[in-house]
């Protein structure tokens, strides 16, 4: 590959070396992954989501394949925050790829406290806000399917850190630009998209749910038309870096949401394919851009021909 050609891009204020970060819940801490890729490649690792305390997730059976794509109800099981900042993150200090801590809760005061606790910890570069968790004192309403519950959520954690912070948004909305309109408003730096699709599959064996939660998020190729749509229209309403997620198999994909405006991407189910998927991924950013003439990241963002 030419060395001239900058595919360094811009993610609230970090300067990532290229534009492909991996998905939350899709790629463990990052160590799990040694073994299969270079890790210190990577724009960025964003980890599995946490919350303040240890979850074991939700009960088995809990992942199924379905056409195109997979459907999965693993709840956000994770090591709670304490055992990651012991455990986990020492390893991510050492890479030379900034780490996101992407965070959850049920309610606004748990994302600030998550929020706060981090602000100062050493090896995290930013934060990612899961909204697509039930917000309990608003009766199990999604925060990502309110553009109110949005806003207090995001703002919430904006005043208790000076992390960059992106907010994850959630396509099982009317209109996914009012909410990320919302979270902009309310202080974040960046915004991703989408998280999964809700979704459920049925055993016609025995008549009853293959996922034991009866839903699932639906995950994979088969939602890359929405999360695409979806990217594109957010792009059109927010001043801030967008980043691209849902069904990004091969270098192609990903090229897509980078011309519809897309800053930087975050690989997720291609993982569970193949390891290696997001260096091929940076490898054929490269060779795009080199048979292409292209000699920056940003003169191939947002080159969409409408007309």
């Amino acid at each position: 590959m030419k060395t001239n050609i900058n595919i360094e891009t811009d993610i609230g204020g970090i300067i990532l070396k290229n534009p492909v970060m991996t998905a939350s819940g899709t790629f463990g801490y990052g160590r799990e992954f040694e073994a299969f890729a270079d890790l210190n490649r990577l724009g960025g690792i964003i980890v599995k989501g946490l919350s303040l305390m240890p979850s074991k997730g939700n009960p088995p059976p809990r992942i199924i394949e379905t056409p195109c794509g997979m459907l999965n109800a693993i709840g956000l099981e994770n090591v709670g925050l304490d055992a990651f900042i012991t455990e986990k993150l020492p390893f991510l200090r050492k890479l030379g790829t900034p780490a996101f801590v992407n965070i959850y809760g049920n309610t606004v005061e748990q994302y600030a406290e998550l929020a706060a606790r981090l602000n100062d910890v050493q090896g995290v570069a930013g934060i990612e806000v899961n909204i697509s968790c039930p917000n309990v004192k608003a009766g199990g309403i999604a925060f990502g399917t309110d553009a109110k519950a949005a806003y207090n959520v995001v703002k919430a954690v904006r005043e208790s850190t000076q992390l960059p912070t992106i907010v994850k948004l959630s396509p099982n909305v009317t209109d996914i630009t009012v909410i990320a309109k919302s979270a902009e408003d309310a202080g974040a730096d960046a915004i991703s998209l989408i998280n999964t699709l809700t979704g459920m599959a049925v055993d016609l064996g025995t008549r009853r749910p293959h996922l034991a939660n009866i839903t699932g998020g639906l995950s994979g190729p088969a939602i890359k038309p929405v999360a695409l749509r979806m990217v594109w229209q957010t792009v059109q309403t927010v001043n801030i870096p967008v980043i691209g997620i849902g069904g990004i198999m091969n270098v192609d994909d990903a090229l897509e949401f980078l011309v519809v405006g897309a800053a930087a991407v975050q690989i997720g189910t291609a993982n569970f394919i193949n390891p290696h998927i997001a260096i091929d991924v940076i490898d054929g950013i490269m060779k795009y851009m080199q048979e292409n003439k292209i000699r920056k990241i940003t003169e191939l963002i947002g080159t969409l021909k409408i007309v």
